[in-house]
């Protein structure tokens, strides 16, 4: 027997089951894509401000006082990775204690005091690193969103059409750290090197208006609650560990490049900002726009089947790096470094439908089992929202690791950044075979279809 959802005052919708076919089609599909919409926004507003210093540190010159070397700015693109990376964990299980829209509202909100601050210490000629680095730390905010946004929006959605729904929630904030550089480059093309508030500035308004219309517009729903423990729960699952590990890779890999891309083109070729800022977006922007292709790949071929490939074309695009590294060729740098931020995006989605299928699997055996299958699919919502807030954490402490690993190679005696090249390829390669080993191989593959794909994926 289905239980008829209803509305309560504030936005609240108790009986959420989308898995209910006549449910979804008369009245479901409406409200989670009405929510989909403005979580694509507020994650978006996000995503820009915590990358925000991937932009300002190209500004950081004698020309207006904040005279920082190449180590130093790589650390004030690795403070804000770590932070919103830590904030991840919390930001999800807030998400399912406070309710989608309430918890949308609030961090959203909360970047007014970051973004309002860097505009003004940002054009303070002498400021000190630290200084910057707690208002990096503060930016980190917005790196948290993530994880409460996917939690939130895999609730909304069946099974079914959760690889392309959170390919595309996923996908349109990944899409800000491209955004953030654009404006980046369209302040340094009109007002010069020496208005870095500008940049910051430009989102005080876009964040006030992404909070009001959550607050309007968004739904809370009790699928997405959970029990107290569900996030220590999961972590007694392997698949928790091998998925965050495949997430380091691809998110990871992102993330980091993102922060450090424009640093990168200024240390290996001696760019100035300008030059660099004409170029840094286009990664970003590409990769974002793949992720939900690789969420689409992921429902139709299996995402371990996709993810394992593109782990395989993350390697030999790091090595055709290094090969342009050696050739000081920055044609050939500019084009390896983009086909790794659409790779990242592909592997983004694809391992973020491996979470969910996890659980789809589980559900499906307990089903078969003799259990109910309205309670099997709702544990499976709960515990994918769980389990994608711990890889999401997880993951994006790649992007530290990445930061970390380029500032050590260009501040080597080498001064260049294959040595933290050639480490990433063979981390790429590791993804590779433990996709293979613990999803792929046929005795796994058998027992787990919607997760490893092909003819007996359900």
């Amino acid at each position: 027997m289905t239980t008829t959802p209803h509305s309560r005052p504030g936005r609240r919708i108790d009986g959420w089951d989308p898995e209910d076919e006549a449910f979804w089609q008369r009245t479901g599909r409406r409200v989670a894509h009405r929510n989909l919409r403005l979580s694509i926004l507020s994650e978006h507003v996000g995503f820009s401000v915590w990358s925000i210093w991937s932009v300002l540190v190209l500004f950081m010159s004698p020309e207006i006082g904040l005279d920082f070397d190449a180590a130093e700015k790589f650390l004030l693109t690795t403070v804000p990775t770590l932070v919103g990376a830590l904030l991840r964990l919390p930001y999800s299980y807030a998400v399912t204690r406070f309710g989608g829209r309430r918890w949308t509202v609030f961090a959203t909100s909360v970047l007014l005091v970051p973004t309002g601050l860097i505009c003004y210490f940002v054009q303070q000629p002498g400021t000190p690193l630290g200084v910057f680095l707690v208002l990096g730390a503060l930016t980190g905010l917005g790196g948290g969103n993530f994880a409460s946004s996917m939690t939130n929006i895999t609730s909304f959605f069946p099974q079914r059409e959760q690889g392309w729904a959170l390919g595309l929630n996923a996908g349109g904030g990944n899409i800000g750290v491209a955004v953030v550089q654009v404006v980046g480059l369209l302040v340094v093309a009109t007002a010069g090197g020496t208005s870095p508030a500008l940049v910051a500035g430009i989102y005080l308004p876009l964040i006030v208006l992404a909070a009001l219309l959550a607050a309007l517009r968004m739904d809370d729903v009790d699928a997405v609650v959970t029990a107290p423990g569900a996030q220590r729960e999961v972590l007694r699952s392997s698949h928790a560990w091998w998925l965050s590990l495949l997430y380091v890779g691809t998110f990871g890999s992102f993330i980091g490049y993102g922060f450090a891309f424009g640093l990168v083109l200024q240390s290996e070729f001696g760019f100035t900002p300008l030059q660099a800022a004409t170029w840094t977006f286009l990664g970003p922007l590409l990769g974002s726009l793949a992720r939900p292709v690789g969420g689409l790949l992921a429902d139709r071929c299996g995402g371990a089947r996709v993810t394992c490939w593109n782990f395989l074309a993350m390697a030999a695009g790091t090595g055709v790096l290094l090969v342009a590294s050696g050739l000081d060729s920055f044609p050939l740098y500019l084009g390896s470094f983009v086909v790794l931020f659409v790779l990242s995006g592909v592997g983004n989605g694809s391992v973020y439908k491996m979470i969910p299928a996890v659980f789809a699997d589980r559900a499906r055996r307990e089903i078969a089992g003799g259990g109910v299958p309205a309670d099997a699919f709702a544990r499976a919502r709960r515990s994918s929202g769980a389990l994608m807030g711990v890889a999401g954490a997880v993951g994006a402490l790649g992007g530290v690791f990445i930061n970390l690993a380029f500032r050590a190679s260009f501040g080597g005696a080498a001064a260049s950044g294959d040595a933290a090249l050639a480490t990433f390829l063979g981390c790429y390669l590791v993804c590779v075979l433990v996709t293979w080993a613990v999803y792929l191989r046929p005795r796994h593959a058998a027992a787990r279809p919607a997760i490893a794909g092909g003819p007996g994926r359900a």
